[in-house]
């Protein structure tokens, strides 16, 4: 069975989990979608690693994501190529930028009047690195969105910064 199938499989079991009882939640020691991923992976002898959300942004967009790999897809690729996708992330005023894209505020006009983000020159470049490493996308002259691909995988990157 190729990871696809996997992926297939697990995103089939976790709708039948999420459909037949209400989800544990966080922090109470049920470890229920890592026991879903180990049975996933039980014929792959160095596992893998899973991300998934289901998120409701404060401009009541939805997005429902899970992406997953085996360890040795992971161990066998190229870190390099990651490289620019986490410099993106990488400069407080771009993780701002991003927050207030998440939060609603869409356009360059509107991201231009808010306090302590700098010159428009500023913030058009910000919003060009960002676009380069697929984290933003323009959607219109001068307004940006962050791709709906992106905007679990976003949260789970800020998530791992987070004190454990």
């Amino acid at each position: 069975m190729d990871l696809e199938q996997r992926v297939a499989e697990l995103e089939r079991r976790l709708d039948a989990l999420e459909n037949s009882e209400p989800a544990p939640g966080a922090g109470d020691g049920d470890f229920w979608a890592l026991e879903g991923l180990k049975a996933q992976l039980a014929d792959v002898e160095g596992g893998g690693v899973l991300f998934t959300g289901s998120v409701r942004l404060p401009t009541e967009e939805r997005y429902e994501w899970q992406y997953g790999m085996t360890t040795d897809q992971l161990l066998d690729a190229d870190w390099s190529e990651a490289a620019d996708v986490f410099a993106a992330l990488g400069h407080p005023m771009r993780l701002r930028l991003l927050r207030e894209i998440v939060s609603g505020r869409r356009t360059a006009t509107e991201l231009a009047g808010l306090d302590d983000v700098g010159t428009s020159g500023q913030i058009y470049h910000h919003l060009r690195q960002l676009t380069a490493a697929g984290w933003l996308r323009q959607a219109g002259r001068g307004r940006y969105e962050i791709p709906g691909s992106r905007v679990v995988p976003l949260l789970v990157a800020l998530t791992t910064a987070q004190p454990v």
